[in-house]
């Protein structure tokens, strides 16, 4: 009886997919506006400069390679999305949740990236040199090698974040948190840490500095610094 039973189950399921399938595409097939869903959409290699998609639903959506360069993205939700090689210079991302993002060599230069969940992103490569990540969570984020130059760090939280080969010159980092981060070679030279927290003498061992590096009062200036060129 129970096997008579399992053609009409798998009848009813595959009736099931095909008619939420056309809903799902259709939704794909919306244009760029505030509030538009394209969760799981393949939206890679798109012109959308300038565009306004405040409050997007844009969850595990692709938009590698897309030109993002100013759009408003304030308050929309990236979790998961995948931005490889994606331009988003001068973009407003404002409250975006973009936790779990992956991402290399992601152009996120001058964007406003306020109070923005980054936890557990991957964005190894990745520029943000001048963008403001002020409150900004990065926890657990990993930024190999990522270009910091002149960013706004103030009060950003980096706890457990990977950070080796990071480059911080000219970067704003009061009261940006560093506990358990992994600071293999980061640079710090001529940067100001003395009000951060979270550092420890074995992260700052490990990491780049100079004359000019300001440490936190508990902490004391390798010998080793100033480090050898990386290549």
């Amino acid at each position: 009886m129970k096997m008579r039973k399992l053609p009409l189950i798998l009848g009813l399921l595959l009736l099931i997919f095909a008619l939420a399938a056309p809903e799902a595409l259709a939704k794909c097939r919306d244009r760029p506006k505030p509030g538009v869903d394209w969760s799981k959409c393949e939206k890679e290699r798109l012109i959308l400069r300038g565009a306004s998609l405040t409050g997007a639903i844009l969850t595990w959506t692709d938009l590698s390679g897309s030109d993002l360069r100013e759009a408003n993205l304030a308050g929309a939700n990236l979790a998961g999305a995948n931005l490889m090689a994606a331009h988003l210079r001068g973009a407003n991302l404002e409250g975006a949740d973009m936790t779990k993002v992956h991402g290399y060599r992601t152009d996120f230069e001058g964007a406003n990236l306020t109070g923005v969940k980054l936890g557990k992103a991957e964005l190894s490569r990745a520029n943000l040199s001048g963008a403001t990540l002020a409150g900004a969570d990065l926890t657990k984020a990993e930024f190999g090698r990522v270009l910091f130059k002149g960013a706004n760090l103030e009060g950003a939280g980096l706890r457990q974040a990977y950070i080796a080969r990071a480059e911080f010159s000219g970067a704003k980092l009061a009261g940006a948190r560093f506990d358990e981060a992994y600071m293999l070679q980061t640079h710090f030279e001529g940067v100001d840490l003395s009000r951060t927290e979270g550092l420890t003498q074995q992260q700052i061992d490990i990491a780049c500095g100079d004359a000019k590096t300001k440490l936190p009062s508990h902490l004391r200036r390798p010998t080793t610094w100033p480090c050898a060129h990386d290549e």
